[in-house]
């Protein structure tokens, strides 16, 4: 089958590899579309020092299954894989499994390829309202209603997001539905026009803006973005940090500690929520949508990605 490898020395190209076995309890998934994510430009930036099959965004149609009902099913996946057996997964902290292994991204070949394999606990059936190019925002947007299982968000919370990509898009889209007192803040006016056009608030990187909020998403992947969240919390606040980045990032800690301010690392989140916020339209995704690929052209769907003025790029196999 044809797959985007990187290699050990950084290098990202289009390959023809040994179809995967699924394991025991695990499904083939034959991917249909799959979603190029600010974490597969960082490993190929060297994050996590993962060589592979990148990709980690997807819907597909399950092929192999144990269970024959998920036969032909169309469905999206959570990308963690657990052993169900070390401290952290009796502890029902899954994602942080010690032994663990993450699709496209830790010791398990991804999506941006014809076939890939999952555990079928991990699967999700993809709603028949839901178009390919909507449901391969799943993942994505799990991560955002993440921040809502660790944040209580309350009708009259002021909550600033800072960063208007793909992920600060979709963080302000699923935190409005639990507050309008929100403001997104970026540099791009077609980015923000996205979100205006939705009736959500945005503001200009460069402009002022109150300070006190009760929540700050950081989803910048900046060391200039952590640093204006810590200005813009209030004491005794919360600061959400949602991306990762392959380079070192220096922190001044003395501010938070005089100010108690909340730091939350957040990452993959609930399918569930996502899924139906999906599928009628709370949230909105197609619009994101930069560009598209064929999988023979992946690599290059990978550099598109990269580009200045670029949203979402997806990967159709």
């Amino acid at each position: 089958m044809r797959a985007l490898v990187l290699s050990d020395g950084g290098e990202v190209q289009v390959r023809e590899v040994p179809e995967p076995e699924p394991g025991k309890g695990e499904a083939l998934v034959k991917v249909l579309v799959a979603g190029v994510c600010n974490t597969d430009l960082e490993l190929a930036r060297g994050y996590m020092n993962f060589s592979g099959t990148l990709g980690h965004e997807f819907v597909g149609i399950v092929e192999h299954a144990a269970n024959p009902h998920l036969i032909g099913k169309r469905v999206v996946g959570e990308i963690n894989c657990v052993c169900h057996q070390c401290h952290y997964c009796r502890m029902e902290m899954p994602h942080h499994c010690l032994d663990r292994s993450v699709l496209g991204i830790l010791n398990r070949n991804g999506a941006f390829a014809d076939y890939l394999t999952l555990p079928e606990e991990n699967l999700h059936l993809a709603p028949a309202s839901a178009r390919d190019d909507v449901a391969v925002f799943t993942e994505p947007t799990a991560a955002a209603f993440r921040i809502t299982e660790q944040v209580k968000i309350n009708d009259d919370d002021r909550v600033v997001i800072l960063g208007d990509g793909k992920l600060g898009q979709l963080c302000a889209q699923v935190l409005w539905l639990h507050t309008k007192n929100l403001v997104c803040v970026g540099k791009h006016a077609w980015k923000l026009k996205l979100l205006s056009d939705l009736g959500i608030k945005t503001a200009f990187a460069d402009e002022p803006l109150m300070r006190g909020a009760d929540v700050v998403v950081e989803a910048t992947g900046s060391h200039q973005g952590f640093e204006r969240a810590l200005e813009l919390v209030r004491p005794e606040g919360t600061v959400v940090l949602k991306t990762t980045v392959a380079h070192p990032t220096a922190l001044e800690l003395s501010g938070p500690v005089i100010n108690e301010i909340k730091i939350i690392g957040s990452r993959c989140g609930p399918f569930r929520p996502a899924l139906e916020a999906l599928s009628l339209g709370n949230v909105g995704v197609r619009p994101m949508v930069t560009d598209t690929f064929s999988l023979s052209d992946a690599d290059q769907a990978l550099a598109r990605a990269g580009e200045p003025g670029v949203m979402k790029v997806l990967i159709h196999m």
